[in-house]
């Protein structure tokens, strides 16, 4: 699933090619990709025909684009798609819904391949949708408080991974960079949150957001074909990851072989040197 960095990707294509512009029309050709919209598909349409999007905004994996004092939320699940192409394209089968736009240019298709992802309109949601008013602020927001958080994980008697992908405390930290900025402080996932020093939290925070910004910079992660920007580009972040994904490669800083946990019905990839398993579970 698509995190921080890629779904920052997306929102800066929004912002340069969509902001601004009024939509013509909008077509729903799957209903499954708008199956949160409470109003249902025809108003879905009437809430957004005839609306500016008046800018792009982002928390943590969510996208949304006020339209007045509404938002149009987004969120990308599995396979999702935001991209902006010309709009006498021939629509791909995997497209949603899309969006045309008055000035006759570019228009706006949501493509899914799995279905996984969705789109709503949330009735006064333009500053924050309601929505997602629960998820925790990201680490690249200026709202984000570190004291706030690191008083958060003296509470929890759960390793710092689960802690870290638990958007209640951190928003927009996946798998990925997860295990990357984990390695990075020397960190092992099952180390328990509630033990963390302030120093290691600030640390910790620090590495991720020195990855998301790294991440940011090569257009993200693209494992596969379907995480592309709204040009339809894949990032390339993947070439400079350090222990996600190179299970049996050597560590970059020590040598040893990296290893992979099962973990949540995923992995964790790390470094059994540099990032010792706690004795007895926790320490």
């Amino acid at each position: 699933m698509p995190e921080l960095p890629e779904v920052e990707i997306v929102r800066r294509g929004l912002d340069q090619f969509v902001v601004g512009r009024r939509i013509h029309t909008v077509e729903v050709f799957h209903p499954r990709a708008i199956r949160r919209h409470v109003g249902g598909q025809a108003d879905f349409i009437a809430r957004l025909t005839g609306q500016t999007v008046d800018a792009a905004r982002r928390r943590g994996k969510y996208l949304w684009l006020p339209v007045g004092e509404d938002a149009l939320l987004a969120h990308l699940g599995m396979s999702g798609q935001l991209l902006v192409g010309p709009a006498d394209a021939p629509l791909s089968p995997h497209v949603r819904v899309r969006f045309t736009f008055d000035d006759g240019g570019a228009d706006l298709r949501f493509t899914d391949q799995r279905t996984f992802g969705h789109l709503l309109v949330s009735p006064d949601g333009a500053q924050l949708p309601a929505e997602i008013a629960h998820i925790a602020p990201d680490p690249l927001e200026d709202v984000f408080d570190l004291a706030w958080l690191t008083a958060r994980l003296r509470t929890r008697r759960t390793g710092i991974k689960r802690a870290l992908l638990d958007q209640s405390l951190v928003s927009g930290v996946g798998n990925i960079y997860a295990d990357e900025s984990l390695w990075r402080v020397k960190l092992h996932y099952a180390r328990g949150a509630d033990r963390l020093r302030p120093g290691q939290v600030a640390g910790l925070m620090g590495a991720v957001v020195e990855v998301f910004t790294e991440a940011l910079k090569d257009g993200g992660t693209s494992f596969d074909s379907l995480y592309v920007n709204v040009n339809g580009e894949s990032g390339y972040f993947d070439r400079s990851l350090n222990v996600y994904g190179r299970a049996g490669e050597p560590c970059p800083r020590c040598g040893t072989l990296i290893r992979r946990d099962p973990f949540m019905n995923r992995s964790s990839y790390y470094c059994p040197f540099c990032q010792r398993r706690p004795r007895n579970g926790r320490w």
